[in-house]
């Protein structure tokens, strides 16, 4: 139990305490027929249960003038260990997302689902039916282990299965105990006489903030595993995992205004044998939930307290509390972030097809039906459907029979082979931003494919539109697109304006800077054709686009979270 699960703590870990394991008022708030929101209490703790209140900002005006209370609805976040699903479990949430959610299909970049526009009546037969499908809601948000990640496709090696099977161990060992989620969503009832609640790894306070966990198999760094509180990098000799370095303290969000917030790359901290996979991820975890700061949310992740008791102490802790002993890392090297996509076959003779997913937003439009192709494909596809990181789908162990099959579908819905799209546009991410999100300042989802494609017309005039650039956009500084990690990222300042940032490593392991403040369109795009003409004349051999602001003075390198802010 955490050391400070004691009194004088602030409202929300008090809070946490009062709620009986994430019960508090949520039962009579979902009943309350006469308004579409819930109290303010249950509105926090209700994240836990992988659900967030929000409401359509574009329509908050007209509805104010018809004197009618913001049309509330709820996001419904849906973990998915690894990002893998079966042609079942996939036909199912995609129906749900026609029938009880805006008929869109939101891939995260943490491999989940996510629903917007489900009514607060809908709730509860929505998550139920999730549920029905073997996947759940529950720690998709909230003070506790979210989503754990792994490497795309478990199906692309050996090794790529061994560590997405530790990912689902992790995900279960980590999940929370609480039997609120059972009462609440599922209407089940705890046994006369049972044992009351408990909460072995989290307690009654939970964690001081979200904790995240990815893994990832040099060279592809396709989860940002540097992003996360906890990473672990898989060591592999001759084809056998031996197993991981570790890595802690990652975090991409800030605060606007405070540079006591920062983004940070985490700190790889040592090396585990494999079978200490499980045990050190509860090690760290534990580490956070005693050691993380409680007063203070804006300073309550891992690499706040990373940085405030050092790398020393941590070692020492994690030595004492669950006989982990870190050896020292071990050589490992990432080259890019991103997915590969188009045909690849596995050595089983299986066939995988990634296909890009503009911003994550799987739907029919603009003449690709990528949402009605994928329901077809389901209703033969004997292998699975994987969520990537960066917001894509792996169509998984697609047999050699079914190829052509599989090929024919893609076609005739308008699916474009990869070639048809620029790198730039192959290497980015949109956070989902409005209308549904409170905390967002600026679009991003639905602005950034218009936006590349200007972006792309000054890549063509300078030759370089072949260049792998990552861009990222994001409508706040919270960082759920991990915008500090892209080459290019625009970070939502105001409506229409951004804050440019430049310089991070294409292959994830270096944040980017602020190069540019409150920029508009014809700024951003002004400022690019400069950049791109200068890197089309000047660049080293096959040097990175976020390689070259730096060696050419654009910005400096950010070699720690705190430096983020420096001034040049």
């Amino acid at each position: 139990m955490s050391k400070q699960d004691s009194t004088n703590l602030p409202a929300f870990e008090a809070l946490k305490i009062a709620s009986n394991y994430l019960r508090n008022t949520i039962n009579e708030s979902l009943s309350n027929p006469l308004t579409g929101s819930i109290n303010s209490d249950d509105q926090l703790l209700i994240k836990f249960h992988g659900v967030y209140q929000q409401q359509n900002r574009d329509l908050d005006e007209e509805r104010l003038k018809q004197k009618l209370e913001p049309l509330y609805s709820y996001l419904i976040r849906i973990r998915v260990p690894g990002g893998v699903t079966s042609p079942e479990q996939w036909k199912a949430i995609d129906a749900l997302s026609d029938t009880y959610a805006d008929g869109e299909l939101k891939l995260t970049t943490r491999q989940a689902f996510q629903f917007h526009a489900v009514l607060k009546r809908n709730l509860k037969t929505t998550i139920r039916k999730i549920n029905d499908t073997l996947l759940d809601t529950l720690a998709a948000c909230g003070d506790v282990n979210r989503n754990v990640m792994s490497s795309a496709n478990p199906y692309e090696s050996p090794v790529h299965a061994e560590v997405s099977e530790h990912a689902r161990q992790i995900s279960a060992h980590l999940s929370p105990q609480t039997g609120a989620y059972h009462e609440i969503w599922l209407d089940k009832e705890l046994i006369a006489g049972g044992t009351p609640d408990n909460e072995p790894i989290y307690g009654k306070t939970y964690l001081p903030r979200k904790f995240k966990i990815a893994m990832a198999i040099p060279p592809r760094n396709d989860t940002d595993v540097l992003s996360n509180d906890l990473g672990f990098i898989a060591i592999v000799e001759n084809g056998v995992l031996k197993g991981y370095n570790l890595s802690v303290g990652g975090g991409m969000g800030y605060s606007f205004g405070n540079t006591a917030t920062y983004p940070r790359v985490a700190d790889v901290v040592g090396y585990i044998p494999a079978e200490a996979v499980v045990k050190a991820a509860e090690a760290v975890l534990v580490f956070q939930r005693d050691h993380g700061n409680r007063n203070d949310r804006k300073q309550a992740r891992l690499k706040y307290t990373i940085d405030k008791f050092g790398l020393d102490y941590f070692r020492d802790e994690i030595k004492r509390t669950h006989g982990i002993l870190l050896e020292p890392a071990r050589p490992a090297e990432f080259t890019t972030q991103g997915d590969e996509y188009g045909w690849n076959q596995g050595a089983d003779g299986y066939w995988h097809f990634t296909l890009f997913v503009e911003g994550g937003k799987l739907t029919d439009a603009k003449g690709i039906k990528a949402k009605s192709a994928l329901r077809e494909i389901a209703e033969f596809h004997t292998g699975t459907f994987i969520l990537t990181g960066n917001q894509n789908l792996v169509i998984a162990q697609i047999s050699p029979s079914d190829k052509k099959k599989v090929e024919e579908v893609l076609q005739r819905h308008g699916i474009k082979d990869k070639d048809s799209y620029t790198p730039l546009r192959l290497h980015s991410i949109a956070c989902a931003a409005l209308p549904y999100c409170g905390l967002s300042f600026a679009e991003a989802e639905r602005y950034l494919p218009l936006l590349v494609d200007k972006i792309e017309e000054l890549l063509a005039k300078h030759g370089i539109s072949d260049e792998p650039i990552s861009i990222r956009m994001t409508g706040c500084p919270n960082g759920c697109g991990r915008p500090f990690l892209g080459e290019i990222a625009l970070v939502g300042r105001a409506p229409g304006k951004y804050n440019l940032y430049l310089g991070a490593g294409f292959s994830g392991n270096r944040l980017n800077k602020l190069y540019k403040e409150m920029v508009d369109e014809d700024g951003i795009l002004t400022t690019l054709n400069s950049l791109f003409e200068d890197f089309a004349a000047n660049r080293n051999k096959r040097e990175h686009f976020g390689d070259f602001v730096i060696r050419a003075g654009y910005v400096s390198a950010v070699t720690e979270g705190k430096l983020f802010h420096k001034v040049q």
